[in-house]
């Protein structure tokens, strides 16, 4: 089995990388997050096997990138006059932007569980593998996110669809 290009890696996976980052970091710094996913994948890329998940294996990435930027804003301070307004994320619209904010308000564990299933389509396993848990407990962080996301976010009927019942693969 022949690998693919980094460069067609980066296009197939990009947009499900930003979604992650997106999600859990919110849109100040998902784009960094981003970058320093791809410069740490295209390091390690000529290494991975041929048959491996490439996707899991980019979010896995993206997972330890959100953990790297919350630790370090963790540990300094900021002080400013003023609050600066919050800018859009590249490629993100209105509806992604009212996702991180309504996913900003769940849990850590829940508000990974959900991007990783969820936005980056990843079996319980793989979120499993890369929260640091068993397959019951990230399904049922997944679950319990999902509930509080329909009851603070009117836009979520089913994984995957919209109030109007659009899914995602419609849009």
């Amino acid at each position: 089995m022949k690998k693919q290009s980094f460069e067609t890696v980066v296009a197939d996976h990009g947009p499900t990388v930003l979604r992650v980052c997106l999600a859990v970091l919110g849109p100040g710094e998902a784009d960094d997050a981003w970058s320093e996913t791809f410069l740490s994948a295209m390091k390690a890329y000529p290494d991975l096997p041929a048959d491996a998940n490439v996707e899991a294996w980019l979010v896995t990435i993206a997972h330890r990138k959100a953990v790297d930027v919350t630790r370090a804003a963790a540990r300094r301070a900021i002080p400013v006059d003023e609050v600066p307004e919050a800018c859009a994320a590249p490629g993100a619209d209105a509806r992604d932007l009212d996702l991180v904010e309504a996913m900003s308000k769940l849990p850590a564990k829940q508000k990974q569980a959900v991007a990783y299933h969820y936005l980056a389509s990843l079996p319980y396993a793989d979120v499993a593998a890369i929260l640091g848990g068993t397959t019951d407990a990230a399904r049922r962080a997944s679950a319990d996110g999902i509930a509080a996301l329909r009851r603070s976010y009117p836009g979520i009927t089913e994984p995957g669809t919209t109030a109007s019942g659009i899914t995602g693969e419609q849009r």
